[in-house]
C-alpha cells in the first residue's frame, strides 16, 4: 500500500512528509526524484493490546509513502510526475491554506479551492490524453483486423472518454472484473483514490471553514479530506517523550496526531482494514482488504497459514476490552470458531490453525 504525497512549492509536504515517516531531507538543491519512507498505522486498540499482553516483539502495520517532486509548469509538461505517480496506490495532495508573506506561492496568491481544482483538472487532461491516444491506435488497428479484446477495449475507452469529458474522476466510473483486466496496467491518475491535506497555520487549526467550502467537492469527486499544521507538527515531533507530545498537542486542541490521522483515511480510501495477533511473544497489527475471508487473513501473516488453512479462532477486540482476558472470555464461550468462509471484520484478534 503505497501513498503519494504531492503538492505545488511551498506547501509544506516536504515537512509533512518528515514529520510521516520520522525522517530528515537535505534542504540543499532541488528534488528530482521519488524519496520513499514508511510510516506507522497509528491505532488505539495496539497500544493496548501491547499493555494487556506485554510481548517480547511489537510490530504495528506500516504505509508506504513516496514524496513526489513538487509540480511546476515544467514537470506537468514533461510529464514526468504523472510518471511517478502512476506507481502509487492513493494520492495525497497537501494544499497551502496558511498565510506568511515570508514565503512565496507560485500563483502569487493563496488560494486552496483554486490549487485544488488546478491539480484535480491536471489529472484529468492526463488521462484524457492518454484516451485520446488509445481511441486513436485502437481505430487503426481494428480497420486492419477484426480483434475482439480491441473492440471491447476500444468501446471501453470510449466510455471513460465520454465520462471524463464531463469532467468527472475515474474513481467514480464503475468498472467489472473485464474492465479491469483491460486497463490495469494503464497510467489512469484520476483513478486512484485522493486525499487533501489542507496545511493550515496553528492559528487556524480549530477553523473548518475550508473544509466547508470544499465539502461539496469532496462528496461529489469521492474525495477524503483533513486539515493539519505541517509546522506545529514537525515541532511536536521534536518533543523528547510522549508525555511532552501528548500535552503540547492537548494545549493546542488536537485531538490526534497528523499521522493517525492521514492513516485512517489511508486505508478508509483504499479499502484496507485491520486485525491482531496476540501473544507474549508478539503483539502484531495487520492489514488486509474489507470483506476478506479468513484464509486470505491468513495469508497476510504467511503464505502458508492461507495454504494450510484449517480454522480461525477470532476473539472481538470489544469483548476482550469488556471481559479483560482471555482466559474469561473462553469462560463465557465468546472464543469463537470459524471455517473458511468467515469474513474478518475491523478489529479482530486471529489465531489461525494450519497443516502444511
Amino acid at each position: 500500500m503505497k501513498v503519494g504525497i504531492i503538492g505545488l512549492p511551498q506547501t509544506g509536504k516536504k515537512t509533512l512528509f518528515q514529520v510521516l515517516t520520522g525522517s530528515r531531507l537535505a534542504e540543499q538543491g532541488a528534488q528530482q526524484q521519488p524519496l520513499p519512507g514508511t510510516a506507522d498505522i497509528i491505532d488505539e486498540r495496539f497500544d493496548t493490546l501491547v499493555a494487556m499482553y506485554e510481548p517480547k516483539k511489537e510490530t504495528r502495520a506500516r504505509i508506504d509513502l513516496v514524496l513526489m517532486p513538487k509540480i511546476e509548469q515544467e514537470t506537468i509538461a514533461k510529464g514526468d510526475i504523472f510518471q511517478n505517480i502512476v506507481d502509487v496506490d492513493a494520492i495525497c495532495h497537501v494544499v497551502r491554506v496558511f498565510e506568511d508573506e515570508a514565503v512565496y506561492h507560485t500563483s502569487g496568491s493563496v488560494d486552496p479551492i483554486r490549487d485544488v481544482e488546478m491539480i484535480n483538472s491536471e489529472f484529468l487532461m492526463h488521462d484524457q490524453i492518454f484516451v485520446e491516444k488509445r481511441i486513436e491506435r485502437l481505430e487503426t488497428s481494428l480497420k486492419k483486423i477484426k480483434d475482439e479484446r480491441q473492440a471491447k477495449e476500444f468501446e471501453l475507452m470510449q466510455r471513460i472518454r465520454e465520462h471524463l469529458e464531463l469532467e468527472q474522476p475515474l474513481r467514480l466510473m464503475e468498472f467489472n472484473e473485464d474492465d479491469d483486466l483491460l486497463i490495469r496496467s494503464y497510467p489512469f491518475i484520476s483513478r486512484k483514490e485522493l486525499i487533501l491535506a489542507l496545511n493550515v497555520s496553528e492559528d487556524n487549526l480549530d477553523d473548518q471553514t475550508i473544509l466547508e467550502r470544499l465539502q461539496d467537492t469532496c462528496a461529489t469527486h469521492k474525495i477524503e479530506a483533513m486539515i493539519v499544521s505541517a509546522q506545529v507538527e514537525s515541532e511536536v515531533a521534536q518533543l523528547d517523550n510522549e508525555e511532552e507530545r501528548k500535552e503540547f498537542l492537548t494545549d493546542l486542541g488536537i485531538e490526534e496526531p497528523a499521522l493517525g490521522v492521514l492513516t485512517r483515511l489511508c486505508l478508509k480510501a483504499l479499502g484496507r482494514m485491520s486485525f491482531f495477533t496476540v501473544g507474549e511473544d508478539e503483539v502484531h497489527q495487520w492489514l488486509v482488504r474489507l470483506n476478506s475471508p479468513a484464509p486470505v487473513a491468513a495469508g497476510a501473516i504467511h503464505s502458508d497459514l492461507q495454504k494450510g488453512f484449517i480454522r480461525a479462532e477470532v476473539i472481538k477486540y470489544d469483548e476482550l476490552m469488556e471481559h479483560g482476558s482471555e482466559a474469561e472470555l473462553k469462560k463465557q464461550g465468546k472464543v469463537y470458531v470459524h471455517g473458511k468462509d468467515y469474513i474478518v471484520v475491523e478489529g479482530d484478534i486471529l489465531n489461525i490453525r494450519f497443516n502444511v
